[in-house]
């Protein structure tokens, strides 16, 4: 799917999960999924200046993609979304950093757990489940290892071409698990 050249992002909105079908295998209760295009690193970051607007202290995102497809962009959107100090890069050597909020917000935890093998116990000592209820807490290569956090939580996951290709065209799947997600549809529009 492109873009139209007059809009940011195509978008793509899809029913909840369960929707249609009353007992999909491996469907997720309570979540609801919207499909977006991006076509650049600008319309990504501004995505995530957007998901910002809709984010609170105590949310949890998880972030799913191949290397290079847009993770810290859309943090780094988030980050001035929620304008928090310092520039938002990739943790993957530190595994956490934390941006404090400069305009009485939520601060934001930036987690890249790609080099932790193990699930929540090996995050442990990060403390995020202490973070978590006063700050927004996104962790890239979370999958398997932090859903116990919450269980309400948003996942992102980025698809984009792989091979030798200057293609900057990105899917972006946002899944809201629980509750707290049910409006994420309209608040996105």
């Amino acid at each position: 799917m492109e873009a139209p050249h007059n809009s940011p992002a195509a978008e793509t909105v899809s029913e909840p999960a369960g929707a249609t079908d009353p007992d999909p295998v491996g469907a997720v209760p309570e979540a609801v999924t919207v499909t977006l295009t991006v076509t650049s690193p600008e319309q990504m970051q501004d995505l995530g200046r957007r998901l910002a607007r809709v984010l609170a202290p105590g949310d949890l995102v998880m972030l799913t993609g191949e290397l290079g497809a847009g993770k810290t962009t859309l943090t780094r959107g988030l980050g001035e979304g929620l304008g928090v100090r310092g520039a938002v890069t990739s943790p993957t050597f530190v595994i956490a950093r934390v941006h404090p909020s400069l305009v009485q917000g939520p601060a934001l935890v930036h987690v890249d757990a790609y080099r932790l093998g193990g699930g929540l116990d090996e995050m442990e000592d990060l403390d995020l489940d202490v973070s978590l209820p006063e700050s927004v807490v996104v962790v890239e290569w979370g999958d398997g290892k932090v859903e116990e956090l919450s269980e309400d939580r948003l996942r992102v996951l980025i698809d984009r071409a792989t091979g030798d290709t200057d293609d900057e065209r990105r899917e972006v799947t946002l899944v809201g698990i629980g509750a707290r997600w049910a409006g994420l549809r309209e608040a996105l529009a």
